[in-house]
């Protein structure tokens, strides 16, 4: 196996220009939600909104636009098509894949639900949008099924589209072909081969989150276990879709992402304790992360 660099300081956050507007800081897609898991789709969001992105848009579901844009004024939502079970449906493929180019990145995965048109959207997404794509939840279990995708992704310029998959390490266990137990006993070896191979961004996620891009290896020490509760996960999707929008390498977005979401947690746990945090303290947190980012680097 090839010598792996580990890096440990943080990159530069994105420039942020006084004559800036909205169009400067990209615009980032996230897909997913279905009737029931609507919150997951929200919390992306506003991951995203907290992570300096100009403009924000959810495309859920038609039943669950109301529920979702209710949740905070500030991103937009697009109505998709939906099946009786309140999911994406098939004719939310195309349409997904036609909006995506238009966006500076996507995100897919949260809340989107185990369907067969998930999986199609999923498929089309991973293999012909040539934007930075960041795969979390059920995006990851589509692609776990799909394992003949990995090396489709679209070039431009003879370079490969971003590609950054944020699994946690069941996950990952399902996308290789092993337990969450042997993933946790070998996880450097086994995330850096991974991303090595099929030319990703891995982001195996729980105590010391890992990043690497198959040659450089980052280990996060921000976080705590108060942030072991359903939802963390969205928002780090939907902020790290926030940072490739604004033109940040994979590489150092990814980093810059889990550890900003971390030491929004850290923040958040001692205000609230670690018992009581939850999934929708992290953005309102992340505030205090950014400011004690820029006294750090």
């Amino acid at each position: 196996m090839p010598e792996i660099e580990r890096i440990s300081d943080l990159p530069a956050p994105p420039v942020r220009p006084n004559d800036a507007h909205k169009g400067t800081f990209g615009r980032v897609l996230v897909v997913g939600g279905c009737r029931g898991m609507s919150g997951a789709v929200c919390l992306a969001g506003l991951g995203a909104l907290r992570g300096g992105a100009g403009l924000v848009f959810l495309a859920v579901p038609e039943p669950i636009l109301d529920i979702v844009a209710s949740v905070e004024p500030s991103y937009l939502t697009i109505p998709l098509p939906c099946d009786a079970a309140g999911c994406l449906a098939h004719a939310s493929v195309l349409r997904t894949l036609k909006m995506a180019d238009e966006y500076s990145a996507v995100a897919v995965g949260p809340g989107l639900g185990p369907f067969d048109a998930g999986s199609d959207i999923v498929r089309r997404l991973y293999t012909e949008a040539h934007v930075p794509l960041v795969l979390d939840a059920d995006g990851l279990n589509a692609l776990s099924q799909m394992r003949d995708l990995l090396d489709r992704i679209p070039e431009t310029d003879g370079r490969r589209a971003v590609r950054v998959l944020t699994p946690h390490p069941g996950e990952f266990g399902r996308l290789i072909d092993r337990s969450a137990a042997e993933v946790q006993k070998d996880r450097e070896n086994l995330a850096t081969a991974f991303a090595r191979e099929n030319g990703v961004i891995v982001v195996l996620k729980g105590h010391r989150t890992l990043v690497t891009d198959g040659r450089c290896l980052y280990e996060n020490h921000t976080g705590n276990h108060g942030m072991a509760t359903g939802g963390t996960g969205d928002v780090l999707t939907g902020l790290m879709a926030a940072l490739l929008a604004q033109g940040m390498p994979a590489f150092d977005a990814a980093r810059l992402a889990v550890w900003l979401h971390g030491t929004a947690g850290d923040i958040a746990a001692e205000e609230l304790s670690h018992p009581a945090l939850i999934a929708s303290d992290l953005p309102r947190y992340l505030p205090h992360a950014w400011k004690r980012l820029a006294s750090t680097v």
